[in-house]
């Protein structure tokens, strides 16, 4: 183990190394072996950051050995020393993950200054003016990166001092200035640590590898991962690389470019740069830079030598780059280079255009775009020059992507209403349940204080494509007074709110939102994945214009259709409400032959949307005490529609309150008590499908999906009645049509008895919501509470319930599949959880050999490419 390699030169390495040297690491040891100018350095790689861990945060000596020994390589390579006060070597450090993290982990330059160093640089450059400003830039760089030591402190001395001057830029402040401002700089260092500021550059060194290990794990970079899937178990690799300066004068400059435009993908170099800067000049945005093209005019030759350098790059990466530069006294320096972030139409149109420059194939095209992205399309948007405007009072959960901007509605009732009197509005709750579905769909966008990225509101939102932020708990909402307390103010009904449901940002006020373009890449691109993918993709609709939605964004069926859903409806909530409250079974045909024509008209309407498209519908799956009132007013109203006392009402109400409702008396459960709701509920599907045959030649096989299963002998109960319920109307129509009858996997118990299950059932489908909360044990509308906790204590890096938990919900799916398959082997596999819309989720789908995934109808177009990938990536 003592033999271990932890430190290369980038000579040393090459871009297939990306896990052990990170991707930066990777990408200048290829820029070196292509014979691109690259400051020379090494990088300590990501098993040194996770020994770093492993031994309780502390850099192990035999890796600090390593260190010292490259360092004096790295000498000999570039004919400086670290620490002469001859000729000193100063470098960089920059951390450098296996995937791009972009302003996540932190940077340190100028490193090997000191009191005495600095003069040997001024000797050496005969610049005093730069000597300083770079010894300056790192004692602030170290002391904010290394040592904590709020960066605003330095900021506000360095303003001081420009006022003090009356200049605008710190290009304006001579040598004199910079050495006062060092001094200035290290006495304000000793005043929070104490200590002097470090002269001996090797513990400089050592401490600032140790501070870019620690910032894998700073709050920001643990967020970004969570977001991205990028796992903890990665670590971070850094880098150690020779310093050249942009800052030596106006011969000098620094720069980023991209060899696309990220913007919008139009092929031509997009960059800026300063001159006499260095590279966190340009990032941090004090002086304006210059747009790239202003370089040919001022040094054509550097600028040649640039344009070629980033055709090299992005021929041979055979993607669109992003590259930092640096120009030294007029020679030309290439820092790094990655492929870079772009939006969702550029990376559609690239992704597009290399396959038309014969650069890449449609397969490796595919991979170029992130599933995720998609979601900007299909969504409004903010407009971007009003938002930059714009500050957050607020931050929760981002559940369901777009934009939305609207009066704020504090109960359903009233966002369905004041929509219906053409007023825009966003639905503000503490949490939304099944009720608020009118409201839902008549607003813009839905804001909950409550519930997580997989509560009612979120999936609900995502289902119908509205914009969504979910578990928002720094709003106090108080829905009888009808005012919502943020960031200090109080907003009314009549104030106007913006959120953000990519972001999870709230907005007080107003910002202009715009329509998604969608355009002929994105038609050809999607047109590839469908070629390529074996998985299929439904979506889970509970109406007709959801149905007619997901077909337009290629879904090729329905997966789940939630019957409860349309029982919520205004004209029927209260035939659904009769049914419940019935004493006899006598009373409860009555309600329910009410309720038939309207479930009937529901399943034309869908089928008519999807054509010959298969359709799962799940029958009756919710407690029954969420259909009935809870406030005193509205059981009295109902009391008296139904005939009855207010008192026999609140006891029946009483009486269905059930202490823990989603392990309670709901799915097939209520079929058994009552086989009459799944007579009616089959017999609506059946005649609708006759209906739709005769009416217009499509050839209906509906699957009819009954939930919650746990033991075959309540699975053969409902679905006796189904059969028997079929068969007489088909009799009664004169017509016999095809149907199936399966089950929705969400019990553990169903899952590890799968082989008797399937016995009687011909379809499974995985509803990873429920199976996700009934293995774990916790509720998918609680576990926001003490989530963040888990992933704070590292015990979670992700909600199980937005990224399926392949290792235990995975195996219970497997031992499904495998069981199922065993005794029925044509029997049809899919997934309808939320999961179904999540790229790994749908790879391990992929994997697990399911026939489809289903999602809501937004997410359609992600999943499909999700599954596209997943073939190219299990092809190879």
């Amino acid at each position: 183990m003592e033999n271990k390699k932890y430190v290369y030169l980038f000579k040393e390495g090459n871009a297939s190394m990306k896990n052990l040297l990170g991707g930066k690491g990777a990408n200048l040891a290829e820029m070196t072996n292509l014979g691109i100018p690259v400051p020379q350095g090494f990088t300590v790689t990501t098993e040194a950051c996770n020994k770093y861990y492993e031994d309780g945060r502390k850099i192990a000596p035999e890796v600090i050995r390593q260190i010292e020994e490259k360092m004096a390589e790295l000498e000999g390579i570039s004919g400086k020393k670290f620490g002469s006060l001859e000729n000193p070597l100063l470098v960089s450090v920059r951390s450098g993950a296996r995937a791009s993290m972009p302003g996540m982990m932190d940077t340190i330059l100028n490193l090997g200054l000191n009191d005495a160093t600095v003069e040997a640089m001024v000797k050496l450059t005969n610049n005093p003016r730069f000597a300083y400003d770079s010894y300056r830039r790192f004692i602030q760089m170290f002391s904010d990166v290394v040592m904590d030591i709020e960066k605003r402190l330095f900021e506000n001395k360095l303003d001081d001092m420009k006022e003090a001057k009356g200049v605008k830029f710190d290009t304006e402040l001579n040598a004199d200035d910079l050495k006062k401002l060092v001094r200035e700089f290290k006495a304000l260092y000793k005043k929070e640590k104490g200590k002097e500021f470090p002269q001996d550059p090797k513990t400089q060194l050592i401490e600032s590898v140790t501070a870019v290990f620690r910032s894998w794990d700073n709050p920001r970079a643990i967020v970004y991962r969570r977001l991205n899937d990028i796992p903890g178990s990665w670590g971070t690799a850094v880098n150690v690389q020779e310093m050249v300066f942009g800052n030596k004068g106006e011969t000098s400059g620094t720069g980023v470019a991209f060899s696309r435009n990220p913007a919008n993908g139009e092929k031509a170099i997009y960059g800026e740069y300063l001159m006499n800067a260095q590279g966190e000049d340009v990032v941090a945005g004090i002086r304006t830079p210059q747009p790239i093209d202003k370089l040919k005019e001022q040094n054509a030759e550097i600028y040649k030598q640039f344009e070629d350098i980033v055709n090299t790059l992005e021929n041979h990466y055979r993607d669109m780059q992003d590259m930092e530069f640096t120009i030294e006294e007029g020679k030309l320096y290439f820092l790094q280079t990655r492929n870079g972030k772009r939006t969702a139409q550029a990376a559609l149109k690239i992704a597009v255009n290399l396959v038309e420059e014969d650069m890449l194939t449609k397969e490796e095209a595919i991979l170029k775009v992130e599933p995720k992205q998609l979601d900007t399309l299909l969504h409004p948007a903010f407009d971007s020059n009003e938002l930059k405007k714009a500050n957050p009072v607020a931050k929760g959960l981002p559940a369901s992507p777009g934009a939305a901007c609207g009066k704020i509605a504090f109960t359903a009732e009233e966002a369905k209403e004041r929509a219906e009197n053409g007023e825009k509005v966003v639905l503000v709750r503490l949490e939304t349940s099944p009720e608020d579905i009118e409201g839902m769909v008549a607003a813009e966008g839905i804001l909950t204080v409550r519930g997580g990225m997989t509560s009612h509101a979120a999936v609900v939102a995502r289902g119908m494509g509205t914009c969504c932020v979910a578990g928002c708990g720094e709003l106090k909402v108080n829905e009888e007074a009808k005012t919502l307390q943020v960031a200090g103010k109080t907003l009314t009904s009549n104030d106007w709110i913006s959120i953000e449901g990519s972001t999870g940002n709230v907005y007080a006020g107003a910002i202009k939102t715009v329509a998604p373009e969608i355009s002929g890449y994105f038609a050809t691109f999607m047109s590839w994945a469908d070629e390529i993918r074996k998985l299929k993709v439904r979506t889970n609709a509970d109406t007709p214009r959801d149905a007619k939605q997901a077909v337009e964004f290629g879904a090729e069926g329905i997966g789940l259709c939630r019957t409860e859903h349309m029982f919520f409806a205004e004209d029927r909530i209260s035939a659904v409400r009769e049914m419940i409250v019935a004493k006899t079974e006598e009373q409860r045909r009555k309600a329910l032959d009410k309720l038939l024509p309207m479930q009937r008209e529901d399943f034309i309407g869908i089928y008519e949307a999807l054509e010959d498209r298969p359709t799962t519908i799940r029958f009756l799956d919710p407690p029954l005490h969420e259909f009935l009132p809870t406030e005193a007013e509205d059981i009295e109203t109902l009391a008296k529609e139904m005939r009855l006392t207010s008192e026999e009402l609140k006891s029946t109400i009483e009486y269905l309150h059930e202490f823990n409702p989603m392990m309670g008396h709901r799915g097939c459960r209520l079929a058994v008590s009552y086989p009459e709701i799944a007579e009616m509920q089959t017999r609506a599907v059946i005649e609708a499908a006759i209906h739709v045959r005769e009416r217009k030649g499509y050839n209906i096989v509906p699957e009819i999906m009954i939930p919650l299963i746990g033991e075959i002998k309540e699975l053969k109960f409902v679905k006796d009645v189904v059969v028997e319920t079929a068969k007489s109307v088909m009799a009664e129509k004169g017509i016999e049509i095809p149907f199936k009858v399966g089950t929705m996997i969400e019990i553990p118990r169903a899952a590890l008895t799968a082989d008797d299950i399937a016995k009687e059932a011909e379809f499974f489908s995985f509803g990873t919501n429920d199976l996700t909360q009934m293995t774990f044990g916790f509720s998918r509308d609680d576990a926001a509470k003490f989530l963040k906790d888990y992933y704070e204590k590292k015990i979670y890096e992700q909600d199980p319930f937005a990224k399926l938990d392949q290792i235990g919900v995975g195996s219970l799916m497997k031992i499904a599949c495998e069981k199922g398959k065993a005794v029925r082997p044509d029997i049809k596999l899919g997934i309808c959880g939320e999961h179904g819309g999540d790229p790994s989720s749908v790879e391990f789908c992929h994997n697990l050999g399911l026939d489809y995934v289903s999602c809501s109808p937004f997410r359609v177009p992600l999943a499909r490419l999700a599954a596209a990938q997943a073939q190219v990536k299990n092809k190879r």
